[in-house]
């Protein structure tokens, strides 16, 4: 079993023959997660989730999965427990790997940054193009905040996301 990555997509590989295909699509409204199985090649089934809000998941598209595997009953249930286990496994090791990576690069916006606030701009870039798609949701107010408010609440992000090495 491999989990290959693509931009808004990823593919677990189930065996050499089955695989699913999952991808992130923005809505009009919102977002929708699609999985799609592919048995040789060829496209066999697809399940798609809708959402408004994210949702909370052991790993990213374990809804979508489970509902397709539940349309088309590829798998037992003790293999099917087995194989969201080590999705699961997988991911969390990722989120463990992007998040020291994240906070890491953050970190830099103290050196780059001439003052307070191009350091705090630095944080908060890096850390929007690292977990927007994975949940992160700035406060709406976070532009009329102070820069030493700011450097707070980046500094405690940055921490917590170091915290998972």
């Amino acid at each position: 079993m491999g989990i290959w990555y693509l931009q808004d997509m990823k593919i677990f590989k189930i065996n050499s023959h089955v695989e699913v295909v999952c991808e992130w699509k923005k809505t009009r409204t919102a977002f929708k997660h699609e999985a799609t199985l592919l048995i040789d090649g060829i496209e066999r089934d697809k399940a798609k989730i809708c959402y408004v809000n994210r949702t909370w998941e052991k790993f990213e598209f374990e809804s979508v999965i489970k509902k397709l595997m539940e349309k088309v009953k590829i798998l037992n249930d003790k293999e099917k427990k087995v194989f969201l286990s080590r999705l699961a496994d997988n991911d969390s090791r990722e989120n463990t790997r992007m998040f020291g990576t994240v906070a890491m690069v953050a970190t830099l916006g103290d050196i780059f940054g001439k003052n307070q606030r191009e350091k705090n701009d630095w944080k908060a870039r890096m850390i929007k193009a690292g977990l927007e798609n994975k949940g992160l949701i700035m406060p709406s107010d976070w532009d009329a905040l102070s820069e030493n408010t700011k450097e707070v609440r980046l500094n405690a992000v940055i921490k917590q996301l170091s915290s998972h090495e």
